[in-house]
């Protein structure tokens, strides 16, 4: 169980193959576990590092408020214990944001960027932000992380024979620590790296899904604002891609770093 001591908390990681650094960033109430698809695939090509953020699976919990500078600077202060100046990255949702956040604060360690069904900002000054940010409060303060996983489930996993995958994601999300699920969340909130995207030179792929929260569109229109990105659309997918259609995604993936080799 590698963990190493970084600032105030220990960080759960795991590094698996050989080659170059390929590090992948979990979303919300997800951890190392989810990545289990991409592991096996890209550890044949590549080192692979995973990790659970603060507040997540096998890392310190510590009392909030936590930053996505926060959650970046964690990343680069292990990349440094390790021992990694160079490496791909790869987020998705919450951790498409981190990985955002990472490659404008520190530029000089990305090689290439990938950002799955992530933005570049979450503001909350529309209604429907402010919205859905209390709902996800309400639920999980009344009723716990489980009743939040039995809500999501159906909604990212919606076909019947995804039954197995609504089952993993409900028994998993009630693991989570409600206080730490709550200040990852109100990390996104105001958050925005839009007026710094001119630090982002290394190619970067942006994969959305067709079926995502978000719609194609926003993710088109921040791409344009990136000089050496690109936008490819997964169709009939949800926002979590990677769990839904590994086999297509990782493929995408895979064609897209080995471009940059």
């Amino acid at each position: 169980m590698p963990k190493e001591k970084v600032k105030d908390i220990e960080i759960y990681y795991e590094l698996t193959g050989e080659g170059e650094n390929l590090l992948l960033i979990h979303g919300l109430g997800s951890s190392t576990r989810d990545w289990e698809e991409q592991v096996s695939f890209f550890s044949q090509k590549y080192q692979v590092i995973t990790i659970d953020l603060r507040g997540h699976g096998k890392t310190d919990k510590p009392k909030g408020p936590y930053s996505m500078k926060m959650f970046a600077e964690d990343i680069a202060e292990l990349l440094k214990k390790l021992g990694i100046n160079s490496i791909h990255v790869l987020g998705i949702s919450l951790g498409g944001g981190i990985a955002f956040q990472f490659a404008v604060d520190y530029p000089e360690l990305v090689k290439s960027l990938i950002i799955v069904n992530a933005g570049i900002e979450m503001p909350v000054d529309s209604f429907k932000m402010k919205l859905e940010a209390f709902k996800r409060t309400f639920i999980v303060k009344l009723v716990g992380m489980k009743k939040m996983g039995k809500v999501l489930a159906p909604r990212l996993f919606i076909k019947p024979e995804q039954e197995e995958l609504r089952q993993k994601l409900i028994e998993r999300w009630g693991e989570n620590d409600k206080k730490a699920y709550l200040s990852a969340m109100r990390a996104l909130l105001g958050w925005s790296v839009r007026d710094q995207l001119d630090k982002v030179k290394f190619p970067t792929l942006i994969i959305g899904s067709e079926e995502d929260y978000a719609p194609s569109s926003i993710k088109e229109e921040y791409t344009a604002l990136i000089p050496n990105a690109k936008f490819i659309e997964i169709k009939d997918a949800r926002h979590a891609v990677p769990i839904e259609k590994p086999k297509e995604f990782n493929e995408i993936v895979m064609k897209f770093l080995e471009e940059q080799s």
